[in-house]
C-alpha cells in the first residue's frame, strides 16, 4: 500500500494517532471511507474514493483540495486531530 495514490498514508495516520495495528487501522480507514479493506490498495477505487470525499490525490485538478485543505478534510472524515490543522484553526481563530 503507497501513500497517496492508495490510502496509505490515511493507514498511517491511525497507526500514528490512535496507536492502532495495521490491521485493525486498514479496518477503520476502510470503514470510514465506504470501502473494503482489500480495495484501500487499489489505486482506481481510491482515485475515486479520494475525490468524492475531495480528500486529496495525486494529480489534482483546478479547485480540488491540496495541502492544508486536503488535511483538514482527512482529520474530518477519519476523527482525528492533525497538528498542523490544530494550529492552523488556532492562527486564525477557526474552530
Amino acid at each position: 500500500m503507497g501513500g497517496i495514490r492508495t490510502a496509505g498514508d490515511l493507514v498511517l495516520r491511525m497507526q500514528l494517532a490512535r496507536g492502532m495495528r495495521i490491521d485493525e487501522a486498514k479496518s477503520y480507514v476502510a470503514e470510514k471511507l465506504g470501502v473494503a479493506p482489500l480495495e484501500l490498495s487499489d489505486c482506481l477505487v481510491m482515485r475515486e474514493t479520494r475525490e468524492a470525499l475531495d480528500i486529496g490525490y495525486s494529480m489534482p485538478g483546478p479547485g480540488a483540495a491540496k495541502g492544508l485543505e486536503a488535511k483538514v478534510r482527512i482529520a474530518n472524515v477519519l476523527g482525528i486531530k492533525i497538528n498542523s490543522v490544530e494550529q492552523f484553526k488556532r492562527k486564525t481563530g477557526l474552530r
